[in-house]
């Protein structure tokens, strides 16, 4: 993300496509298997932080990025629990209006901030957005390198010295999933450098929006979205990771995802590990829209439902994941599925997603489900039987399924 001014807001500019550039595909497929970050026991990895998210095993954080504090109650019946970053803030006014509605904030460690480290409303303190791309050197004058890491985990100290009792995010730019992105100026093609940006953070996040690309190395490549992911949880050591998603056509509806792309982005996300969301939500083109996800009734909709859905699986995706808890096979071998197997009150729960835009019949085996058992396909209305923990089902182009599976009666 790339904040830019018009008018008196700050928004958020995706620079896919502003610098041209020959690009490769990565070099390393996403896993076949990932493992989910284990909760911790008695809560989640949020309990090391006294005035941090909640380590509530019902809590799972669903953040949207740089919105105004008055559309907060909006915001909250989609089910959004944080946002994160403030125009200019955060200042009195604004923390005002996120307590009056109870969202929680991830912002800059400012002057301010400062004077509110006994407040609750504030969960975690921020970066400058992006510091991996480059950096602006001021109107017309171009781009210089990016923020060297060396001042990133410099800048990580003076906010931890400051206070300890929250994390610090950092959220870098496509690069992270994007080795020949030409946004990052004078250190494309060096991914190395991320093993050292996230050093200087708690929780790290990123962001790629395939949807909205419009190069072809990128564009409608929804699998990015879980390598970046993977990359991130290669690179870190005790960071949690999160990610950014898009729900918008930021520079014109051609670019907008269906509500089934951002679902299949967000599972694809939570298979492969992430411990939470920030959503994108601004639109520039053709004219410029700060909520513009609160202005598509459809996508609200759909992005509700979704969120609803996460809140109501937040004890099961807090809950341990089973290291290799289930195999499965794909009859369409240019079309993997990815699987996520989890157990939580008494159940088995297998959420599963089609890796690549094909059609399959993906054929799963599930340890520890002897006998006859059910799988109930959430949110479809549907039931499988399962035999022996075997059972199989149809996957659409980048399909999701998620299934609870308890013994049959």
């Amino acid at each position: 993300m790339k904040q830019v001014v018009i008018g008196s807001a700050v928004v958020t500019l995706l620079a896919v496509g502003v610098w041209a550039a020959a690009v490769a595909e990565p070099e390393t497929a996403p896993a076949r298997t990932p493992a989910g970050t284990p909760a911790k026991e008695g809560g989640t990895e949020y309990a090391g932080w006294k005035n941090g998210p909640s380590a509530t095993t019902d809590f799972f954080p669903i953040a949207v990025w740089l919105q105004d504090p008055a559309n907060a109650p909006k915001y909250k019946a989609l089910g959004f629990n944080a946002y994160v970053a403030l125009w200019k803030g955060p200042t009195e006014k604004q923390l005002t209006e996120l307590r009056k509605h109870g969202m929680k904030v991830f912002c800059d460690q400012n002057e301010v901030g400062l004077r509110h480290k006994r407040d609750p409303i504030i969960i975690g303190w921020i970066h400058g957005d992006e510091p991996d791309n480059a950096q602006s050197l001021g109107a017309g004058k171009g781009y210089g390198p990016p923020v060297a890491t060396s001042k990133i985990v410099a800048d990580y100290k003076r906010i931890k010295a400051a206070d300890p009792t929250r994390p610090v995010m950092l959220n870098l730019g496509q690069g992270v999933a994007w080795d020949a992105w030409h946004g990052r100026g004078v250190r494309t093609n060096h991914p190395e450098d991320y093993a050292e940006y996230v050093k200087g953070s708690d929780i790290v996040s990123y962001d790629i929006y395939p949807v909205n690309a419009t190069h072809p190395d990128v564009k409608d490549k929804l699998h990015l979205v879980p390598f970046g992911v993977d990359r991130l949880r290669k690179w870190t050591d005790r960071q949690i990771v999160w990610n950014v998603i898009e729900c918008t056509g930021y520079n014109g509806p051609q670019g907008r995802p269906t509500p089934e792309q951002v679902r299949t982005e967000i599972w694809m996300s939570l298979i492969h590990g992430t411990r939470g969301f920030i959503y994108f939500v601004h639109v520039f083109k053709p004219k410029f829209i700060e909520a513009g996800l609160l202005a598509d009734a459809e996508m609200a909709k759909a992005v509700g439902k979704i969120n609803k859905q996460i809140h109501g699986l937040a004890p099961v995706l807090n809950s341990p994941t089973i290291a290799d808890g289930a195999t499965v096979e794909s009859g369409n071998k240019e079309v993997p599925v990815d699987v996520m197997v989890k157990r939580h009150g008494g159940a088995t729960y297998v959420f599963a997603v089609a890796m690549r835009p094909g059609q399959t019949t993906a054929t799963f085996q599930v340890k520890g489900v002897p006998g006859a058992a059910v799988a109930e396909v959430l949110g479809e209305g549907r039931t499988i039987r399962v035999e022996g923990g075997r059972f199989a089902d149809q996957f659409k182009p980048y399909g999701v399924h998620l299934y609870r599976i308890a013994a049959a009666r």
